[in-house]
């Protein structure tokens, strides 16, 4: 009888611990009190360079409005006001939202008014804004001209085992994997935070990088922060199927019933004793 009741209970055990995970899976940037009791130096560039089919908005500014003349006629070159659709038909013009952008060729340049064609691949922001700032003055055109430059179609496209997969736009230059996940709601329940994928094309190739979200080391991935198009893949546990089955529920479900008739025999044994 003693042998009996002894194996009923290691069997209800192992049971209701067969749906348990263990927390060094799950748990994120594992030895971080550690590596970091100390303040550590960002030693990843996480600045976005322009990249061919790139939309870009650029604004021309200055003291005396008139000069913006020739940049009116376009609405998002210039700041005089005027809403001319005289070089809409361009093809490098492209409506988004209110905006119109400058969407970059695949040689990697953008024609503007007045200026002509620039090539614009691989500058960030602010040294395409310079780029242009150099050329109006190279033209006579405004002798100190202010350039802005923002993008208009930066975007991460997030699938696999996440709540809500999405394609999610980036509000700024320093956007990390944890922002993006956490505006998908994080990981599901099927998600494994130690294989990540993010795959990134850069110079007309294609790159994957491996993340793994429970690893202090996540953040000096070259992927830890994200960069326009980039696709990020959360695989799903391998049991997923097996959790959704049948088989599991009644599993589970046996392993219960399993450890409280244990229990009930247990009472039993030792009140007749």
């Amino acid at each position: 009888m003693k042998k009996i009741l002894f194996a009923a209970m290691i069997v209800a055990l192992a049971l209701s611990q067969s749906s348990c995970v263990s927390t060094k899976k799950i748990k994120y940037f594992q030895g971080a009190d550690s590596v970091y009791a100390q303040a550590q130096r960002i030693q990843q560039m996480y600045e976005m360079r322009i990249k061919p089919a790139d939309q870009i908005m650029i604004k021309v500014h200055c003291s005396e409005p008139e000069l913006l003349e020739v940049f009116a006629n376009d609405v998002t070159m210039g700041t005089s006001g005027r809403t001319s659709s005289s070089y809409m038909g361009s093809a490098t013009a492209n409506a988004v939202g209110n905006y119109y952008g400058y969407t970059v060729t695949n040689e990697g340049t953008v024609i503007l008014p007045a200026l002509g064609e620039i090539y614009v691949m691989g500058l960030t922001i602010e040294e395409c804004a310079r780029l242009i700032e150099k050329k109006i003055q190279e033209k006579n055109l405004i002798r100190d001209p202010g350039v802005t430059v923002t993008f208009l179609n930066a975007r991460v496209t997030v699938v696999g085992a996440v709540k809500t997969p999405r394609v999610v736009n980036l509000t700024s230059e320093r956007n990390t994997v944890i922002d993006v996940l956490a505006q998908c709601g994080d990981l599901d329940d099927t998600g494994l935070p130690k294989t990540l994928k993010v795959f990134r094309e850069n110079n007309g190739e294609r790159t994957m990088y491996d993340l793994d979200l429970t690893n202090v080391n996540v953040f000096e991935s070259p992927a830890y922060y994200m960069q326009q198009n980039d696709l990020i893949y959360v695989e799903f546990n391998k049991s997923k199927n097996i959790r959704k089955s049948s088989f599991y529920t009644f599993l589970g479900a046996g392993s219960s019933i399993l450890a409280l008739v244990s229990s009930i025999v247990a009472l039993v044994y030792t009140l007749k004793k």
